[in-house]
């Protein structure tokens, strides 16, 4: 039996410069016992993005999201300000609400005691001979929760640095396009069969494009023009000029405040550890990851308009089209990344030099054993 300790495997692995650098090693994408590691030092400590806040329109709205296995709640209260919260009744601790919706209420549909949506107590049926019982105490655990830019951001870390701080250089790259007014159109919800990382690093590099979306957008793309910036503490980006093929991609016409090439240039933004954006002069598109064992990943699939194009009587149409070509792409993507997670089944997997477009990549893995604390309890047998 082979025995890894994947975190430093990983540590030896992104110890050297980046034009010697090798892919993640295979047993942090195999190993349960990794994952364990990651869902304490990596997706209990960051912000998480649970969508956009327009999903959450009128008071009373909600959606429901999992850190680490933690059932959270977030929602839009009486004041119309934002909160998130345990998702578990104080009772016998089931579930409270799932999915999304609007309600009134949150009912627990197990002994219907009922919270107010600032997560205090409204009611629980026959308590009232249980001396030790107090209603004006018990509560539904607050989590934090901002709005960053238009996005739901929430995180159990009580005392991690506002997304405002920790991603403040977003402001000098993308601030121009404001990606705060962007008007969501669709949101959805998918699973994959392939490790979270996968998915994170086949967005962070262009250099699968003309490959793996040979049938879609792969031909309009030139390697020999691409070029991937070093990227900051809290995210990586790179960025492509788009031309007018797809008319939301670029500038809307009635647009005058953006010249030059900032009227056709795409952004790809990566912000750790699981948020994936797409940001366009006239729409947007986003993933969202939640690890489900280390062969699955949860996706949240959503994007939307610039407000631009929101009044333009023919952007229903263009979006239907475009929106089209983001689910082939989806299926492109979700081909590539469920093949290596197969190959990385194999006994010969072995991870390889990586392409100087692939600094991306470099960058995730640094971040990632940069959480993961030096020493890690045991050792474990390698998956496979």
């Amino acid at each position: 039996m082979t025995i890894h300790d994947p975190a430093a495997e990983l540590r030896a692995n992104t110890a050297v410069p980046f034009e010697e650098a090798q892919a993640m090693p295979v047993s942090v994408y195999t190993s349960e016992s990794f994952l364990a590691l990651e869902e304490t030092h990596v997706f209990a400590k960051s912000w998480l993005c649970a969508g956009r806040t327009d999903a959450l329109k009128a008071p009373g709205d909600y959606l429901t999201m999992e850190i680490a296995g933690e059932p959270i709640l977030v929602l839009r209260d009486r004041e119309g300000h934002l909160r998130a919260m345990s998702n578990v009744c104080r009772h016998r601790m089931s579930v409270l609400l799932e999915g999304r919706g609007t309600t009134r209420v949150i009912t627990c549909p197990y002994h219907a005691w009922s919270y107010n949506l600032d997560g205090t107590l409204r009611g629980a049926p026959a308590m009232e001979l249980n001396s030790s019982f107090c209603k004006d105490q018990t509560r539904l655990p607050a989590v934090r929760c901002v709005d960053w830019k238009g996005w739901i951001m929430v995180t159990l870390d009580p005392d991690l640095p506002e997304p405002a701080e920790s991603l403040r250089e977003m402001d000098d790259l993308v601030g121009y396009l404001r990606m705060e007014d962007y008007v969501e159109t669709f949101r959805e919800e998918h699973r994959w069969d392939t490790n979270w990382k996968i998915l994170a690093e086949n967005f962070m590099e262009s250099y699968h494009l003309p490959m793996c979306h040979g049938g879609t957008i792969g031909g309009a793309v030139d390697l020999r023009k691409m070029t991937c910036p070093e990227g900051f503490e809290g995210f990586n980006y790179h960025h492509i000029l788009k031309d007018d093929s797809i008319a939301l991609s670029i500038a809307h016409p009635s647009n005058t405040e953006l010249q030059g090439d900032a009227r056709y240039r795409t952004w790809l933004l990566s912000v750790y550890p699981a948020l994936l954006i797409t940001l366009t002069p006239g729409y947007f598109w986003y993933l969202s990851l939640t690890p489900d064992g280390p062969g699955h990943v949860k996706i949240l699939f959503g994007g939307g308009l610039h407000p631009d194009f929101v009044a333009d009587p023919e952007a229903a149409a263009h979006f239907e089209a475009l929106k089209g070509l983001l689910d082939a792409v989806n299926d492109e993507d979700r081909g590539c990344t469920e093949r290596v997670w197969k190959g990385m089944q194999s006994r010969f997997a072995k991870p390889g030099a990586l392409s100087h477009l692939e600094r991306p990549n470099f960058e995730f893995a640094r971040w990632i054993a940069g959480k993961i604390p030096e020493e890690t309890p045991e050792k474990f047998p390698a998956a496979g």
